[in-house]
């Protein structure tokens, strides 16, 4: 539950910092006096969204901080997020006059989508013009489908219905693009083609190359082995023979001077060296031979990997990598061009569609008959003795909602038929009537704490009574707080909280204090009789006290 909510430089609070009890506590004061503040500021430590505009004029910015207990499922949340988790739970939000934002959990940075889905779990608030949203549509889907429990449910029903979209269009532009992806894949089996007829291989390219320049200069390369080879084993004064003479002059001195034997050696390494390339260049001659077919061959073959290089504008060592590309391409074609396959994709996902959405229609059906009986109940009690409430599901063509088209029905009294809420409701029993749908479906939420902002707006006198009553029995469930500005509704709570406003030096305040039980009673006798509090509206704010004690 919430325990703490800090606020500075928020609108025209200066600073304020309200504690909070378990129970129904209520919010009162003046008209304009800055109750909805609270909820606002509330608001945006849940990860509504905020600007520069939410700043206390004067100021650099605003800050506004929530505590609350951390329950075992919320720990779990924190831990999984790496969030630091405590017995305590604290959301912090600062908005500068830039209209930078910065959001903190327990201390830690965190973004606004986590304190929002953080606050979703928190907190539950049911705005003062939730009446108004019953009329649209959309509203009364979730409504329903969040009455229900199968909210989940309707997200994969969309989600499904999407999927079941976009395999249609998928078969619809195929059908449609037939004849330019026939053209593609003519083309790529074309080119493909001229490719496959070189029967082009990985490195190919560079041992052609190699190849190519030994046959073309194989008269100049014998003509310079051959060459090398008399230098070194020729005449009585090649290299060879030098060396070997040389090498034995030193090796008789040896005898005289010892210090000789590294000279020795290297003459002998040398002679070595020099008698391995004779022996290499003379295998080298043997095995070398000019093979002008061969190098016909090599070029034709150059010419004709350098044609198709040129063709394809890229370089031929390239030519085998872009074959692959092409065959890939073609693939995607050929699968893309597959009608069959995409129709057989079609009916999976309708299938798929069709299937959540029966389940969705069954929960559906349950939960409007539940809630219907419910609401209806609850209205005998809010002067609409005799009225309904019912919710109509009609068939309609497969949506992202669902198969059935939901729209709540009311009849006002006993007789009637009942009709579109928006068309037979007026504003006082549309009001009444979201304020039963948003007692009713707050006693299923899970959230610990449920905010009531001006529900009871257009009701009055008895049925103002059975309000704050349907609201200290959720408290009894649920922390409850509720703005309101009828005194029936706040002699009902357990706990009291006055928003007043003043003028210091030119500039205006909002601030918020807890009653006790004389301030109390003022405070509800004037809002039963105004500005000016007498004897008489006391005695009656007591005993509304008194009697809902």
């Amino acid at each position: 539950m919430l325990r703490t909510l800090h606020v500075r430089d928020f609108v025209i609070m200066d600073q304020a910092t309200i504690d909070f009890e378990t129970g129904f506590t209520v919010f009162s004061g003046e008209t304009g006096a800055g109750k909805s503040i609270l909820i606002d500021a509330l608001s945006l430590a849940l990860g509504a969204r905020g600007d520069a505009k939410a700043i206390r004029e004067g100021c650099p910015r605003t800050e506004i901080s929530a505590q609350f207990d951390c329950p075992p499922g919320i720990r779990d949340w924190l831990a999984e997020r790496d969030f630091e988790a405590s017995d305590e739970l604290v959301l912090r939000r600062l908005i500068d006059q830039q209209g930078r934002n910065r959001s903190y959990i327990n201390g830690s940075p965190a973004t606004l989508a986590q304190l929002r889905e953080l606050g979703e779990l928190l907190v539950d608030i049911h705005g003062q013009h939730a009446h108004q949203s019953l009329m649209q549509s959309h509203s009364q889907y979730e409504l329903l489908d969040s009455q229900g429990g199968h909210l989940p449910l309707a997200r994969q029903v969309a989600q499904a219905w999407q999927a079941w979209s976009q395999a249609r269009k998928a078969v619809e532009q195929a059908s449609h693009s037939a004849e330019q992806r026939q053209r593609e894949q003519e083309q790529l089996e074309w080119q493909i083609g001229e490719l496959a007829a070189l029967h082009l291989q990985e490195g190919e390219w560079d041992q052609l190359q190699q190849e190519h320049t030994r046959l073309s200069h194989a008269q100049a390369l014998i003509d310079g082995s051959a060459q090398a080879l008399q230098a070194l084993d020729g005449e009585e004064t090649s290299v060879q023979r030098l060396l070997g003479a040389a090498a034995h002059e030193m090796a008789s001195l040896l005898r005289h001077d010892p210090g000789l034997q590294t000279i020795v050696d290297s003459l002998e390494s040398a002679r070595i060296a020099v008698t391995e390339a004779v022996s290499d260049l003379n295998s080298y001659l043997s095995d070398t031979e000019l093979d002008p077919e061969r190098l016909a061959q090599t070029e034709e073959r150059v010419s004709a990997i350098f044609s198709a290089a040129r063709k394809f504008k890229t370089e031929p060592e390239e030519l085998p990598a872009l074959q692959e590309q092409w065959q890939e391409q073609l693939r995607q074609v050929q699968q893309s061009f597959d009608l069959q396959a995409l129709q057989e994709q079609v009916r999976k996902t309708q299938a798929h569609y069709e299937s959540l959405a029966a389940q969705l229609s069954a929960a559906r059906r349950k939960t409007s008959a539940q809630l219907g009986k419910q609401v209806s109940q609850a209205m005998q009690s809010l002067a609409m003795q005799g009225g309904r409430f019912e919710i109509a599901l009609t068939p309609c063509p497969p949506q992202a909602h669902g198969l059935e088209q939901v729209e709540f029905l009311v009849a006002g009294h006993q007789g009637v038929t009942p009709r579109p809420l928006a068309k037979v409701a007026s504003g006082g029993e549309l009001a009444r009537i979201s304020l039963a749908l948003s007692v009713i479906a707050s006693q299923a939420a899970r959230v610990p704490t449920l905010i009531f902002d001006e529900v009871d707006t257009g009701v009055g006198g008895a049925v103002a009574e059975v309000v704050g009553r349907l609201l200290q029995e959720l408290g009894a469930r649920h922390q409850v707080l509720c703005v309101t500005h009828l005194p029936q509704v706040a002699a009902c709570g357990d706990h009291h909280l006055k928003v007043e406003k003043a003028s210091v030096k030119g500039q205006t305040f909002s601030s918020i204090r807890p009653l006790d039980q004389a301030e109390r009673v003022d405070e509800i006798a004037r809002m039963l009789g105004g500005l000016e509090i007498t004897s008489t509206t006391r005695e009656h704010a007591r005993e509304m006290l008194e009697r809902q004690r």
